[in-house]
């Protein structure tokens, strides 16, 4: 019985983290801000596979919030967002090792599992003030987009990070 409820609980706090991280001014006044406008210039002259699936996600996690989408000229708010790239180490498989003695006393060598590199991008959204060209918000990704996910999963993904961000915009109202 006791086990069975270390697991739910375990179950439960894991639940409740956080896939994204974001950052904010405190000092800025959200409420002001009424329109939008991607940056010009985020991408090179191809929109990417994932560039069309976060600009998808994004407008319409703005548009959910009551903001218009206008020329960059008229907006109140610049968007840009970028995937960043980040190389983590993975263990694969099990390391080795043998040991021998008896009581408090013994020796032991092992070798560590086999590593290998993986390359993931992590997707960070910034929204800048028009006029200062100062960020206001902030929010990245824990979640990483790698090479081996299938476009649904990517898509499924980046809709999902997308909407976990703009959950928490304006700030201060979770």
């Amino acid at each position: 019985m006791r086990l069975l409820m270390l697991s739910i609980v375990a179950l439960a706090m894991t639940g409740c983290a956080s896939n994204v991280v974001t950052d904010y001014n405190s000092s800025v006044v959200f409420g002001n801000y009424t329109s939008w406008a991607f940056v010009p210039g985020t991408e090179s002259s191809f929109v990417s596979l994932d560039g069309n699936r976060v600009r998808s996600a994004i407008e319409r996690e703005l548009n959910r919030k009551a903001l218009l989408q206008v020329p960059e000229a008229e907006a109140g708010l610049l968007v840009s967002w970028q995937i960043v790239p980040e190389d983590r180490l993975e263990q694969t498989g099990l390391g080795l090792g043998f040991g021998f003695g008896h009581g408090n006393f013994g020796w032991a060598l092992s070798a560590p599992p086999p590593v290998r590199e993986i390359k993931e991008g992590k997707l960070v959204v910034e929204l800048a003030d028009s006029k200062s060209k100062q960020v206001v918000w902030r929010a990245a990704s824990r979640r990483y987009l790698n090479e081996n996910q299938s476009p649904e999963t990517r898509r499924a993904l980046i809709d999902e990070l997308v909407a976990e961000m703009f959950t928490k915009y304006p700030p201060g109202l979770d």
